[in-house]
């Protein structure tokens, strides 16, 4: 990759790096401002709980891209910034632009979702068994 696009991804991830840190200081920052309130009628308190809860979910999420971002700055720098973690090929720069902090290739992407996919339904599949399975049994008895 030339070196004018590898700054170009340089300059992206830092500047979502820095929004991201922004979005994380004022999630926290209303955090904090949640517990000051009084509290009031169990709805109310209810909706602050979830209001908390949904925060600290975007959080982690934002916080694990923070790590992702992190990552990929150090393969910038180390050289590494666009090949595939599986099969070592260079992922496609229009794939980089679309998704900074990829570390797979179109088709290893594919792959990794397919074989999710096929795991995730055969769960699916095992859970519907296993109940049928015991319904079955207990209309015997």
């Amino acid at each position: 990759m030339k070196k004018k696009e590898l700054d170009q991804f340089k300059k992206i991830l830092l500047e979502e790096k820095k929004k991201i840190l922004g979005h994380l200081q004022s999630l926290s920052d209303s955090a904090e401002e949640e517990e000051i309130i009084p509290s009031g009628d169990s709805a109310d308190i209810a909706s602050l709980e979830i209001n908390h809860a949904n925060l600290q979910k975007i959080g982690k999420r934002e916080t694990y891209l923070l790590k992702k971002i992190d990552l990929a700055l150090e393969k910038i720098e180390n050289g590494t910034y666009g090949e595939c973690e599986n099969c070592g090929e260079q992922i496609a720069v229009a794939r980089l632009q679309a998704r900074p902090v990829a570390q797979l290739c179109i088709d290893c992407k594919t792959e990794q979702e397919n074989t999710e996919r096929k795991f995730t339904s055969r769960d699916v599949e095992e859970d519907v068994d296993e109940d049928s399975g015991s319904e079955e049994g207990e209309e015997l008895e």
